[in-house]
């Protein structure tokens, strides 16, 4: 029994195995929500089962972090074992002590690992909203603004989509807010496309734990998320033969493929298609996980022309494109 576990099994969770030095054996992930019995090759544990695990350290690198130390106060797990990575949408700091992170990691390590920053969340003005606290957690800026700008939308025709929808909170939140309006969903939804993500793997745009998290999901379990499945029109295979001949004018859409071509490749086939007034949200264009993004802005726009666009200061800059 003991070991090190980290909570989460998404990107945060790949990330931040990626930091760990090799000599760091991880026993185990944890998660309320599981995709899979195993992720990175090591077992998935419910919050339920951690307990009995007897654990030395747990790295919570989800971003819901009142909510998950609210449940080891009630499973009894000692504050002291935790270490939030990933806390810094919160005001104060989670972390009240590093000895366990430090005896097991080092403190080189534990200082890499915690935030440098906190900030204060300030909300927008209040509306009536279908959208819950849960999913405004895990990137407060970037989904107030998706609220702000749906409103704007009500007059603009078209479709939404959304090209990589990962584990579907997003789309979750576009079908929340548009309930009505078709929502085309384009995804493997069952990770990368082999050829690309090695191509990447070898630019350094892409990490063996970020692709494995992003194998951690299921057209099933996107479906399951959606407040308005009617609305909903899924699309799986990989971009673009997976359009089918599709032909649409679209109002809104979330260009979240994480890869440089696939993100090109979006581009080249949506910006033709955007109706008057309607908008596209490029995911990962300031990120340095995901270099291959702006690549691929900077190629379209070098034969196309530039943007009128507006970086976000969301956690993994947003670019929003106007039309």
């Amino acid at each position: 029994m003991g070991g090190i576990y980290i909570w989460g099994t998404g990107c945060g969770a790949g990330e931040l195995s990626a930091l760990l030095p090799e000599r760091v054996e991880i026993s185990g992930f944890v998660d309320s929500f599981p995709m899979a019995d195993t992720f990175m090759d090591k077992p998935v544990l419910l919050p339920e089962q951690l307990k009995a695990a007897e654990p030395e350290l747990v790295l919570v690198s989800a971003r819901a972090s009142a909510a998950i130390l609210s449940k080891c106060q009630e499973l009894g797990i000692e504050r002291d074992v935790l270490l939030f990575t990933k806390n810094s949408v919160r005001l104060e700091d989670m972390n009240i002590s590093y000895s366990a992170a430090q005896k097991l990691l080092g403190a080189d390590t534990v200082a890499a690992l915690i935030p440098s920053y906190h900030a204060v969340r300030e909300p927008m003005k209040k509306y009536n909203s279908p959208l819950s606290a849960r999913d405004y957690e895990n990137d407060y800026v970037r989904i107030k603004t998706l609220e702000a700008v749906c409103r704007r939308l009500d007059s603009v025709p078209g479709a939404a989509a959304e090209l990589g929808v990962y584990k579907g909170s997003f789309a979750r939140c576009i079908n929340a807010l548009m309930p009505e309006r078709k929502l085309y969903l384009f995804d493997t939804f069952e990770g990368f496309e082999s050829s690309e993500a090695a191509r990447e793997k070898r630019l350094g745009n892409l990490s063996e734990g970020v692709e494995a998290a992003h194998k951690n999901t299921s057209l099933n379990k996107v479906m399951s998320l959606m407040p308005n499945p009617a609305s909903v029109r899924p699309m799986p295979g990989y971009f673009p033969e997976s359009l089918n001949g599709l032909e649409d004018v679209f109002a809104f859409v979330s260009l979240d493929a994480d890869l440089e071509e696939s993100t090109l490749a979006g581009l080249e086939y949506f910006v033709p298609r955007m109706a008057e007034g309607g908008c596209i949200f490029l995911h990962d264009y300031d990120s340095h996980e995901f270099a291959g993004v702006r690549n691929a802005v900077e190629r379209y726009e070098a034969q196309h022309g530039k943007f009128h666009a507006l970086p976000l200061c969301d956690v993994n800059g947003t670019l929003v494109i106007c039309f």
